[in-house]
């Protein structure tokens, strides 16, 4: 951007905090299409709205045959806190995750509109933190994006290149018993505990690690059984959300390890891993989090993807979330760099 540090500092700023004053909870995105619009039509893109769903629409601006297709999320999670500033920070829902990435990547195609470059497009989408609904609709805009060279996701990874992302299973394991009252629980079959044996046998499972993506882990998210205190369970269910690497034999063992004749294993959710191309000169880091880029990706015809932006995922979420104007600046140079490259510089 030819602006001074300063100008490109207030800029940012101001961006940020005008696009994290409205509410964007998934489910309710559009309430922050009218800024979106004005920071847009401030830097002459060719807007095209794809409606997803009512009051939930993906954005895609253009400036012309595009190259580089820039992309992140829309919606934010849920609960919403106005955005502030204190010093150089800037706290609020969304200030990395991710509307923080749309200014870095939008300053960092402002930065190569003013260098006479073109063949840039941004891509917003809704539902990335629920349904991915607007990474589904998304194909639909493939006609406007036949030459593209690289998709360049937004997510907070710290300046560094995403080197992929693990797959995902939502797994439902269930126990099934009979209900007797608690006063003669012998009369009956508690189902907690030959669920809770069963989870501790897979506690004591080794998780692989991949060179790549990292450790494979699982997270036991709910946890239900019973109706009444004074009722022995008949029924008792846990919910585990696993990050999966390439040849992950989780899902085997969970079955491997049920209890015989009482335990049920749904598979609710089987999301592969995605792997990423090293870029040169670029450094990249095994990533925590999932993210829209493995859908994403098919707009591009060989499927060229960069996943990577300014933040820590380590805040995002939190009643924290945050983002330094350092790190924003930085994030803008690590954009116009990307996009650099693939357009051939």
């Amino acid at each position: 951007m030819n602006a001074s540090p300063a100008d490109l500092r207030s800029w940012l700023s101001a961006r940020l905090l005008s696009l994290c004053v409205a509410e964007t909870t998934s489910g309710q995105e559009d309430a922050g299409l009218p800024g979106l619009r004005m920071l847009l039509q401030e830097l002459g893109a060719t807007v095209v709205e794809q409606p997803v769903a009512e009051g939930r629409t993906n954005v895609l601006a253009l400036w012309g045959r595009p190259k580089v297709l820039f992309s992140t999320h829309l919606d934010t999670v849920p609960p919403y806190f106005p955005p502030r500033i204190e010093g150089e920070v800037l706290f609020g829902r969304g200030t990395c995750d991710a509307k923080g990435q749309i200014v870095a990547q939008l300053a960092a195609v402002k930065s190569l509109l003013e260098q006479g470059r073109d063949g840039l497009a941004w891509l917003g989408v809704v539902g990335e933190e629920t349904d991915s609904a607007g990474a589904a609709a998304a194909p639909g805009l493939a006609d406007r994006l036949r030459d593209l060279k690289v998709l360049i996701n937004g997510e907070p990874t710290g300046l560094k290149l995403a080197t992929g992302q693990r797959g995902v299973q939502h797994v439902c394991l269930q126990c099934h018993g009979r209900a007797a009252h608690s006063g003669s629980p012998e009369l009956g079959r508690n189902a907690t505990w030959p669920l809770l044996d069963w989870l501790q046998r897979l506690r004591e499972q080794p998780r692989p690690v991949d060179p790549q993506l990292g450790p494979e882990l699982w997270n036991l998210g709910l946890l239900q059984a019973g109706e009444a205190l004074n009722s022995v369970p008949a029924r008792a269910e846990a919910h585990l959300m696993a990050r999966v690497v390439p040849g992950s034999t989780f899902l085997e063992e969970v079955r491997r390890l049920a209890p015989p004749g009482s335990g049920v294993v749904d598979l609710r959710l089987d999301e592969p891993a995605d792997l990423y191309p090293a870029v040169p000169g670029f450094d990249q880091r095994p990533m925590p989090f999932g993210s829209d880029a493995p859908a994403l990706r098919q707009l591009v015809p060989d499927r060229t993807v960069v996943l990577a932006g300014p933040g820590s995922i380590t805040v995002a979420h939190t009643l924290d979330e945050h983002i330094t104007l350092t790190d924003l600046v930085a994030g803008v140079d690590l954009n116009r760099r990307l996009a650099l490259h693939f357009l051939g510089d």
